[in-house]
């Protein structure tokens, strides 16, 4: 096996199956998170009730941070603990490491998903962490997706690598 060919059987092999540990919303610009222990995604729009809902063209119709990366920001941001609203992400996973979905469609519940780019952190986080806040979420900030196929989410669900019908691995 070449090198080339040895990398893309790596890139290709995430048999860790995560968790929804976190769900919110941002019903509009500007607006507090608001937690949800279920919520619909639909189908080329995002989560019911989110301020990105609708936007067809959106590559950001959902967001996910991992929550293996709250420690490290809160860390760099010079606080003991950050709470997963504080970061404005919808979705909070534990257990998968979400860059591993780069160029890759993935379960999250019911609802099929698609990695469209990382999600860089926004000047808001200067005002939500302190100063530094934006710096301190760089390389942390997780990621944006599409949705594919809609379905339900819920706190507890999985999160795996794959775009086959069904609820879980």
């Amino acid at each position: 096996m070449s090198n080339s060919e040895s990398l893309a059987t790596l890139l290709d092999t995430l048999p860790q199956v995560g968790e929804v540990c976190w769900l919110g919303i941002r019903p509009a610009r500007g607006e507090s998170m608001e937690k949800l222990e279920r919520v619909r995604v639909f189908q080329g729009s995002g989560l019911e009730g989110d301020r990105y809902n609708g936007r067809a063209t959106s590559r950001r119709q959902v967001t996910l941070i991992q929550q293996e990366h709250l420690p490290v920001i809160a860390s760099c941001a010079g606080h003991k603990s950050v709470e997963a609203a504080a970061v404005r992400r919808n979705i909070l996973v534990s257990g998968i490491n979400l860059l591993a979905l780069k160029g890759k469609t993935f379960r999250v519940g019911e609802a099929l998903l698609e990695y469209t780019g990382p999600c860089d952190p926004c000047s808001k986080m200067e005002a939500l962490l302190g100063p530094g806040g934006y710096n301190a979420m760089r390389g942390h900030g997780g990621i944006t997706a599409r949705v594919l196929e809609e379905g339900e989410i819920a706190i507890g669900d999985s999160v795996w690598q794959g775009a086959g019908h069904g609820l879980a691995p």
